[in-house]
């Protein structure tokens, strides 16, 4: 009996110690970074980060333009949801005035039986030996004579009429409620879609405005390359010009008074071969002189008329840049303060949720030994 209880636990003890050595082998792949990333494909890996970064970005932009949709669309959502409340304050309160002025108690239908002094208000038990009230019982009226029956007509066909009267009053008076209310509903959605207009309307001037803008400044800068290339065909015209003049005066077809000018130096003359300067020269020298003082009188006239140019469209340039910014700084004015309305109401609600979370979720707070209890298995 011994021996065998003796193999039974020899048997536990290998099993449990197999098991154990299972476990630390499984912890060390497991817990070891190396062995468990072994193999991963990181180009792979880079394209997909890659990937996930540029959606991230397109999600991002998108919702960007989501929410600066969102702030316009929660802007005329307040502003609609403040002018039906408005509307509905109105409506309650000429209602609650009504009811004050025409709708007393009193002047109920049911107020015969909700009126608290109608016992103090109602006829005796009997008036007379003509009470209608008395029954046969009372041997002074008996059945079939009906002695007050065209009076008790008389009452019942007033009454019907007062009734129909205060009914057509009434559903009158609905009408004329739902009619003035769906003239203010009318004229709202009239002052919205003017409001709309006159918003689409600013924008397209701004749009407009910078359109001109941009085609004064091209049609600038297209005139200034027409007149270079106009200065530049002149230059060379001119010095095809001179060149045929070099042409026309060289040495081949002319005489050259080069050949009068000394070797000993630029300044000395030859005098037996000096004959002087002719008078086509002196005209040619006079003439060239005059036209380069008109050449360079054109120029600075050019040059003046281009400075004015340029000086008009910088100043329109810049009106227009201003206009824009004063409108641009306007528009940021009015988002910034819709998002600081936005972000103190989240900032409220994050507050609210945090002192919930605080209070009632994580009431119970974790010890160091709930965290000592990770980590330490495989499983």
């Amino acid at each position: 009996m011994y021996k065998v209880d003796l193999q039974a636990d020899l048997k536990e003890a290998a099993a449990i110690e197999a098991r154990r050595n299972r476990e630390k082998e499984r912890q060390s792949r497991i817990f070891n970074a190396r062995h468990r990333t072994l193999g991963v494909d990181v180009e792979g890996l880079k394209s997909q980060v890659e990937q996930r970064k540029l959606r991230e970005e397109a999600e991002k932009r998108r919702d960007e333009a989501f929410d600066a949709d969102r702030v316009q669309y929660d802007k005329i959502a307040q502003m609609l949801e403040e002018e039906e409340q408005q509307r509905k304050k109105q409506l309650n309160q000429e209602l609650l005035e009504f009811r004050q002025q025409k709708q007393h108690p009193s002047t109920r239908r049911e107020w015969d039986i909700q009126d608290p002094a109608v016992v103090h208000k109602g006829p005796p038990a009997r008036v007379s030996d003509d009470d209608p009230r008395c029954g046969p019982s009372s041997l002074q009226r008996f059945a079939g004579e009906d002695l007050n029956g065209v009076a008790r007509q008389k009452r019942l066909k007033e009454q019907n009429k007062r009734d129909l009267e205060e009914q057509r009053a009434e559903r009158e008076k609905a009408q004329a409620d739902r009619k003035y209310a769906d003239t203010l509903e009318d004229k709202k959605r009239i002052e919205l879609d003017l409001r709309a207009l006159e918003l689409a309307g600013l924008e397209d001037e701004c749009r407009r405005a910078k359109a001109m803008a941009i085609a004064d400044f091209n049609r600038a800068q297209a005139a200034e390359v027409a007149e270079k290339q106009r200065l530049a065909q002149q230059r060379e015209q001119d010095d095809n010009n001179t060149e045929i003049y070099n042409h026309l005066t060289s040495d081949i077809l002319t005489e050259n008074p080069d050949v009068a000018k000394s070797l000993v130096g630029p300044h000395r003359m030859v005098p037996y071969r000096w004959k002087g300067m002719t008078p086509e020269q002196l005209e040619a020298v006079r003439r060239t002189q005059k036209e380069q003082c008109k050449e360079n009188q054109k120029l600075r006239g050019e040059q003046r008329q281009w400075e004015e140019e340029w000086d008009h469209q910088r100043h329109l340039a810049a009106r227009a840049g201003m206009a824009m910014e004063e409108q641009e700084q306007d528009f940021r004015l009015q988002l910034r303060k819709g998002l600081d309305a936005y972000n103190r109401q989240l900032a409220e609600a994050q507050k609210a949720n945090l002192r919930y979370l605080e209070k009632e979720v994580y009431s119970n707070a974790p010890t160091a030994h709930y965290h000592l209890q990770f980590n330490t298995s495989s499983r």
